[in-house]
């Protein structure tokens, strides 16, 4: 049997925020099933799953990719999952704040940029490094089809289930103002996230961004000298 992968230690600060995210889902779900509401309870259970998505990476990844994303990446994703499973619903029923979609919406868009960056980073190795502008490229991308598949998932259930996800009323356009709005602002926090991960990996912002720079300009001097030797192989 393969061994299972021994799971990197993750410092102490994430690991508390994890630990809150996961016990406040925990509570919520609870309270959801004594309180007859069986949403809250099917959302609060199920969503812990997720927060479990970076020590799964580790223990069932093997030697591949998956198990080189940063711990950081299922910090963001436990801090979304708080806000669109228990701060979301909670304000929407128990106030008259009906926008918490707009903060949802565009929050996904920076933690699906952010993570997809880091990806399109560990799948091409450090072996091939990835120029910056496309692992930006790749990022702005794949937020946006993130945002795209779930404005799928909303049509599926308006229509097979009745739900009214995408707020849609008959001989209206609610429904593709609201789909637009939703893609327009997973756009705009994909932007942001592609900007702001780009600029923190590459050096020019963040405390570490001194270190950064200098590390790049000597991987930089390495690429080019490998890639001299080369043509001049080529030429002889």
């Amino acid at each position: 049997m393969k061994k299972l992968n021994e799971i990197r230690a993750v410092p102490m600060k994430h690991k508390i925020v994890w630990w809150v995210v996961r016990g406040s889902l925990l509570t919520f779900g609870i309270v959801g099933l004594f309180t007859n509401n069986v949403t809250y309870f099917l959302m609060g259970v199920f969503s812990i799953a997720f927060t479990h998505l970076w020590d799964m990476f580790q223990l069932f990844g093997g030697k591949s990719f998956i198990t080189r994303v940063s711990y950081s990446m299922q910090t963001m994703l436990s801090l979304f999952i708080f806000v669109g499973c228990i701060v979301g619903p909670l304000l929407n029923d128990k106030t008259d704040f009906n926008h918490i979609d707009v903060v949802e919406h565009f929050a996904a868009g920076v933690v699906a940029a952010t993570f997809g960056y880091d990806f399109a980073v560990v799948v091409q190795g450090k072996k091939r490094p990835l120029s910056a502008a496309l692992a930006s490229l790749f990022s702005l991308c794949f937020s946006m089809a993130i945002a795209v598949a779930w404005e799928f998932y909303e049509f599926t259930m308006d229509r097979i289930y009745g739900y009214s996800l995408q707020v849609s009323h008959a001989l209206t356009e609610a429904g593709l103002v609201d789909t637009m709005f939703d893609l327009i602002l997973c756009t705009a926090g994909a932007l942001v996230g592609m900007f702001a991960i780009a600029f923190y990996r590459n050096g020019i912002i963040g405390k570490n961004r001194k270190r950064l720079r200098a590390e790049i300009k000597a991987q930089e001097k390495i690429n080019r000298a490998d890639e001299l030797a080369l043509l001049a192989l080529e030429e002889s």
